[in-house]
């Protein structure tokens, strides 16, 4: 849940880039200072992690990284699409796709958790579904995408941070997405770092990111997924919405388009809390089986 805080911010944040920062220039100068900044304060240990098997964690790191930057960059340019709600009940798709995506890999899926997806699901269509229109089209399936390649990345880090140090890899991660959007954003957007529309608005906002989001609430997450499973983090993940929203409501209106809460947003949100409850509850026959 501290974790899902975090991320919550994320939409909002974004809103206060302007977009003529383009996105592989907001992914990398955020995630080279998180790696930055967990290598500085935690060099000792990583290094330890690297004379224990460094060849292996820097492939794991890679692959993680460039499922990471991927999905990255596609809610960013999605995003633009979508009002800071809207945006916020589409990112929770992937508490939806990932027991598909299990289930595609026959890994085991609970009914409770493909009851729980349900009502997630029917809560993103209710809040989103009222206010949808056809030029939110490409935005939805940028973000639809990125949430496919998410629930893959959650699905294989739940796997590697049960075996690595989740410090290191949290900063070899942050550091191959910047190194690789740095090579997409010289390549597809050659703006150069001076010719960006630097303010303090938009440095407030990347040093935020970089810390809360990156070099924080990232590794807390690795950390948190050792105990547990792909399937009950991301439907967790889901609850970001309700945090999302209280931010679009009570941040002033010189941040973001602020959140206007409609009676379809309302229900959105109880179906989505209800979601999380059926998955985190535990059922009479796990209390049996735990007995």
């Amino acid at each position: 849940m501290c974790v899902t805080l975090c991320w919550s911010t994320e939409v909002s944040i974004f809103a206060c880039i302007p977009e003529s920062v383009p996105p592989f220039a907001t992914t990398c100068l955020t995630s080279l200072a998180g790696a930055i900044l967990l290598a500085l304060c935690f060099f000792k240990r990583i290094m330890k992690e690297m004379r224990r098997d460094g060849s292996k964690l820097v492939r794991r790191c890679l692959l993680l990284g460039v499922l990471n930057c991927t999905y990255n960059v596609l809610y960013l340019y999605g995003l633009k699409y979508f009002s800071v709600s809207s945006g916020a009940f589409t990112l929770s798709m992937t508490a939806v796709v990932l027991p598909v995506i299990l289930f595609t890999l026959k890994k085991e899926v609970s009914v409770k958790t493909w009851v729980s997806a349900g009502f997630v699901f029917a809560g993103i269509l209710l809040a989103v579904g009222n206010n949808a229109n056809v030029g939110q089209f490409w935005g939805a399936v940028l973000i639809g995408s990125g949430c496919i390649v998410r629930a893959v990345f959650i699905v294989i880090l739940n796997r590697y941070s049960s075996e690595d140090d989740p410090i290191s890899i949290s900063a070899f991660i942050s550091g191959f997405v910047g190194a690789i959007s740095a090579i997409l954003w010289l390549v597809m957007e050659p703006t150069g770092f001076a010719d960006l529309p630097w303010n303090s608005e938009i440095i407030a906002s990347l040093a935020i990111y970089s810390y809360f989001m990156v070099a924080f609430a990232q590794t807390l997450n690795i950390f948190a997924q050792k105990k547990s499973t792909p399937a009950n983090a991301t439907i967790i993940y889901s609850m970001e919405i309700i945090f999302s929203i209280i931010w679009g409501t009570v941040l002033p209106a010189s941040l973001i388009d602020r959140t206007v809460i409609t009676p379809w947003i309302v229900f959105g949100v109880i179906m989505v809390v209800l979601g999380n409850l059926i998955e985190i509850i535990p059922s009479r026959m796990e209390k049996v089986s735990e007995t």
